[in-house]
């Protein structure tokens, strides 16, 4: 599984790799990456069934956690900062307990060790298996046929990013949806066991107003990340790289 990935700059720097989220894209960090590449050499990379990279029936920890590490083998990159955002960061939680000689610094971005059961992902991966991509005309058109289900509009838009026209001008995913939708329970799943470990300096970056990690949650995390220094955006929900860039950056710079 060779990994697709853009260098983003800061090339002669310390290495800084990028995980996206579910339905994400290294796309979604080329604006945070190029500012964070004053500090590192930023790569961002698109996990297995999302962006550029292989798909594969595949999806659970230990698969998603070794394309990582053999991406980094094949880079002949040692030890990286590695930063990873909701599902991106799952697989760097585990990485790092589990390979903690390729971890320097860990980031993880609004997520927490722990179980998650979401019923907007479910209305989510509903939506867009419903919908008729034969008739469709446009990504609007298809944000329009959303909004039964996905009342975030920013959500819908997002959605769509993951269609592409066919050469017959066809709209058609460019992801497995079959398969990522069959591979959510385990998606949401822990990515740690409960003797999970990493002992190396670690940044959890929060959104205020996300209700992904809970302040009762706090002290998972530093079970698992005893030198874990937690940082609030208040004014970001789940996405503080996008909602509240400039903080996120600052708070991240900060931490290299």
């Amino acid at each position: 599984m060779q990994l697709h990935h853009r260098d983003l700059g800061g090339a002669g720097l310390p290495p800084l790799v990028l995980l996206h989220g579910l339905l994400g894209s290294s796309r979604n960090w080329q604006t945070v990456g190029r500012d964070l590449a004053t500090r590192g050499h930023v790569f961002a990379l698109d996990l297995r069934n999302h962006g550029a990279s292989p798909q594969d029936e595949a999806m659970d920890w230990d698969a998603l956690v070794r394309d990582v590490v053999d991406w980094l083998d094949g880079q002949n990159l040692g030890a990286v900062t590695l930063l990873g955002h909701s599902l991106g960061g799952k697989i760097a939680m585990r990485l790092a307990c589990r390979h903690p000689e390729r971890v320097r610094h860990l980031i993880v971005v609004d997520i927490a060790p722990k179980s998650y059961e979401s019923r907007a992902h479910r209305a989510e991966f509903a939506a867009m298996a419903e919908l008729d991509l034969a008739t469709l005309e446009s990504r609007a058109m298809a944000e329009m046929r959303f909004e039964a289900r996905v009342p975030d509009w920013g959500m819908r838009k997002f959605l769509t990013t993951n269609l592409e026209r066919a050469d017959t001008g066809q709209w058609r995913w460019a992801i497995p949806l079959q398969a990522l939708t069959e591979a959510l329970p385990a998606l949401e799943s822990n990515s740690l066991d409960a003797g999970d470990r990493f002992e190396g300096p670690t940044l959890f970056v929060l959104g205020g107003r996300s209700r992904y990690v809970l302040e009762s949650d706090h002290p998972v995390v530093k079970s698992h990340f005893p030198q874990a220094r937690i940082e609030v955006i208040a004014e970001s929900g789940h996405n503080p790289h996008m909602d509240a860039r400039e903080g996120f950056v600052r708070t991240v710079l900060a931490s290299l």
